[in-house]
């Protein structure tokens, strides 16, 4: 199968493909950008990361030569990627996709960067690596308790709405109070216009059966095991980073690192990280039903004739 060539036309609504993981939407992704002469954008915030292409099911190097991908695999390991990076990323790539005259697809399971995109983002300033270093100090040193005793201190709003045992959001609402002098809260009230303005999208989110949806992720950490996830699992520990950078707890690799260290039987850390997705893949659910209402849930069985739908007449009149 070769790149369909398009003609450069003008662009009408972007289509947006969101659900759980293990839900078949890269399968449908690939299809429609085929078909309809569309860029697959990634809106996962794991498969962004270079060093995570197997543990994180990213498309496959035969899927990426299929069709244009963008945003995949162009992160290292070592940097604390955020949606406010993304969202810069993605309006570059919004903007070239146009230009082109392809169809954007953006297809993910990060609900936050499709909120950025349909609803806009918090801006919240750079914080000083001093700062940063400094709260994960403590948080090393004296706990996650402390470290919530402290930003109850300093910022009680924030620290009433975030669990005890988060040890990143607290981490990240101290860092916020630290640096700026105002809480995470208040950032969150100001921000970015969305990228896509109401009425310029097409959005629909998967939703299995949670049976099958569980046998789903189940079977595929089997197979990622297969494909080599512990020996990619293996290099990035061998990075030494910190534990608290999102590319190190992606699903699966704590689990498999304690493997590694000799804590855990292999067949543990597996049963772990597939527990995790699970839940994760729980979690999806909730916050797309509460959080954006505007996507249209499909099963995915039905979602082919959704899309013929969806993008039939998408493309603007010449």
């Amino acid at each position: 199968m070769s790149e369909r060539q398009v003609g450069r036309r003008p662009i009408g609504k972007a289509v947006l493909i969101a659900g759980p993981t293990a839900s078949g939407k890269s399968a449908l992704a690939l299809e429609l950008a085929f078909s309809a002469g569309g860029v697959v954008i990634n809106a996962d915030s794991m498969q962004v990361y270079r060093d995570l292409r197997v543990i994180t099911a990213r498309p496959t190097r035969d899927e990426e030569a299929q069709v244009p991908h963008r945003l995949y695999g162009h992160v290292d390991a070592a940097v604390n990627f955020s949606a406010g990076a993304w969202v810069s990323d993605a309006t570059k790539v919004l903007d070239e996709v146009r230009a082109e005259g392809r169809l954007p697809i953006v297809i993910g399971g990060t609900g936050l960067y499709f909120k950025a995109l349909t609803a806009g983002l918090s801006v919240v300033p750079p914080i000083p690596a001093e700062v940063r270093e400094g709260v994960r100090a403590r948080l090393e040193r004296n706990g996650v308790e402390a470290l919530h005793a402290e930003l109850a201190r300093h910022d009680p709003r924030a620290a009433e709405r975030l669990n005890l045992r988060d040890r990143t959001r607290i981490a990240r609402a101290l860092e916020v109070i630290e640096a700026t002098g105002r809480s995470l809260l208040d950032w969150h009230h100001e921000g970015q216009p969305p990228l896509l303005p109401k009425g310029g999208f097409r959005a629909v989110f998967l939703a299995p059966e949670r049976d099958e949806l569980y046998a789903r992720i189940d079977a595929r950490f089997d197979a990622m095991l297969r494909a080599g996830a512990l020996e990619e699992v293996e290099q990035l520990a061998a990075r030494s980073l910190d534990p608290l950078l999102p590319a190190m707890k992606a699903h699966g690799v704590p689990a498999l690192i304690r493997h590694l260290r000799g804590e855990l039987s292999l067949e543990e850390a597996a049963t772990i990280g597939r527990a995790d997705t699970r839940h994760y893949a729980k979690r999806q659910f909730t916050w797309f039903r509460h959080q954006l209402p505007e996507f249209e849930w499909v099963k995915p069985t039905e979602a082919r004739g959704w899309l013929t739908a969806a993008t039939h007449g998408a493309r603007e009149p010449d």
